[in-house]
């Protein structure tokens, strides 16, 4: 089976091509990697469309201040670009692709205080407007809708994964506001999940594999309790109004201090959180707890070369011992770091 996959180097990307040469079940997989808006007569001959967006560095400095859709948001490596994506789709449209696999994002559902815990693929999209990134993945997935409308007999998988993180990425997470310490909003403390991009890709593949059709959220069984999430972070939290909290990523953001954009603040300060049935049911297994994707790509290197099992167990540990200390040793840090600010240099 012949797939056009574009976004074949980012980090999710290469994770695709490898997931799929070891994938032994039926068929052989050849994947044949596509750019978006170039190369488009490389589509004929293949019998699927697997699209995971635009390639872009995770550098805030090389996108405009004012621009979020030009950085990594979740974690993929990839980007959301509508107006490519429609050419793309019309270019597999006339190549008579019967099939696309649409990476999508599960921000799209976007984050609201209303929002039932978990989400599920029926959910209706309603993106924070702050957040381009969310708004132009809801978009994408318009798009689709209306190209199959074109080709009634197609099949559309669409994955909606949540933060995708991996021990390669942890560069990327620490500059992020999903590393669960910094400066944080408000009072609201919601669930939080990580999905490590192994399994993300063993979801595009199984999405190839099988011809799924329709909507599919991709995130680890459960989710992170806000206590946990605090015990498994490296560093200490400060609270503050969620104005001043926008600002405040908004200049370190300008300033190429964060790898967020502003508006991802409503996202760290109100539930998202998605339930994976749907995908398990059709074949998925996550390798990746929600405790072990964040500390792999917390810390990077550290759990890369375990066990799930004995990452399991020493994630859990992990959890456990810190959820024990965090109201004494958080206090302790924070009182730490604000002395340090306090104090003159010398």
């Amino acid at each position: 089976m012949r797939v056009a996959l574009t976004g074949a180097t980012s980090p999710l990307g290469v994770r695709v091509r490898s997931a799929a040469v070891a994938d032994t079940d039926g068929e052989p997989l050849e994947v044949q990697p596509l750019r978006p808006g170039a190369d488009l007569s490389l589509l004929e001959g293949c019998e699927v469309l697997v699209h995971l967006g635009r390639e872009r560095s995770i550098d805030a400095l090389e996108a405009p201040a004012s621009d979020d859709a030009a950085v990594e948001v979740d974690g993929a490596g990839t980007v959301p670009d509508p107006r490519a994506t429609a050419a793309l789709l019309q270019a597999a449209l006339a190549a008579g692709i019967p099939r696309v696999v649409l990476l999508s994002s599960a921000m799209a559902y976007g984050a609201w205080p209303t929002n039932p815990v978990p989400l599920t693929e029926d959910a209706v999209l309603k993106p924070n407007p702050s957040l381009r990134f969310a708004v132009e993945r809801a978009e994408e997935e318009r798009l689709v809708a209306a190209w199959r409308a074109e080709a009634p007999d197609a099949t559309v998988a669409i994955l909606r994964p949540t933060v995708q993180v991996a021990e390669d990425r942890s560069s990327w997470l620490a500059r992020s506001l999903w590393n669960g310490g910094g400066v944080r909003p408000g009072d609201a403390e919601p669930p939080a999940q990580f999905v490590h991009l192994d399994d993300v890709a063993s979801a595009v593949v199984l999405a190839v594999r099988e011809g799924l059709d329709g909507a599919f959220n991709v995130a680890p069984d459960g989710w992170l309790k806000a206590e946990q999430l605090r015990a498994l972070s490296s560093g200490p939290r400060v609270r503050l109004p969620d104005a001043v909290a926008t600002r405040l990523q908004s200049l370190r953001w300008r300033l190429g201090l964060v790898s967020s954009p502003p508006g991802v603040v409503p996202y760290v300060a109100q539930p998202w959180v998605v339930a994976n049935d749907r995908l398990r049911a059709a074949g998925w297994t996550p390798e990746w707890t929600n405790e072990e994707a964040f500390v792999a790509a917390d810390r990077p290197g550290l759990l890369a070369t375990i066990t799930p099992k004995r990452r399991q167990e020493l994630a859990l540990g992990v959890a456990g011992t810190a959820v024990a200390l965090v109201a004494v040793g958080g206090g302790l840090a924070v009182r730490r770091a604000v002395r340090r600010r306090r104090t003159p240099p010398t």
